[in-house]
């Protein structure tokens, strides 16, 4: 099964400067492996020590923010799009 990653800018170097990848996965969780397997170092950045989602990094599936569906337990299917959304804050 094949998902289509959107990475942000910042992430990009981890990524050989892809702005898209595409990785196989059932679940972000198996994503996030996915991902890491082939862009070394790109998980640490996505998550925290204990292996949670960095709170400043949103994630959404086909336009659906995971916190609202299932988390890091979201399932996926072929086709589906993820996008990483690094969170703004300022004033």
């Amino acid at each position: 099964m094949t998902v289509k990653v959107l990475v942000p800018t910042a992430l990009q170097k981890f990524t050989s400067d892809r702005a898209t990848i595409e990785c196989d996965g059932n679940s972000i969780a198996e994503l996030l492996d996915a991902l890491e397997a082939t862009c070394p170092g790109v998980k640490a950045r996505l998550c925290d020590e204990s292996g949670q989602l960095r709170r400043f990094l949103n994630f959404y599936v086909n336009d659906e923010d995971i916190r609202f569906l299932d988390g890091t337990n979201t399932q996926l299917k072929d086709g589906d799009q993820v996008s990483i959304v690094p969170a703004v804050a300022g004033g």
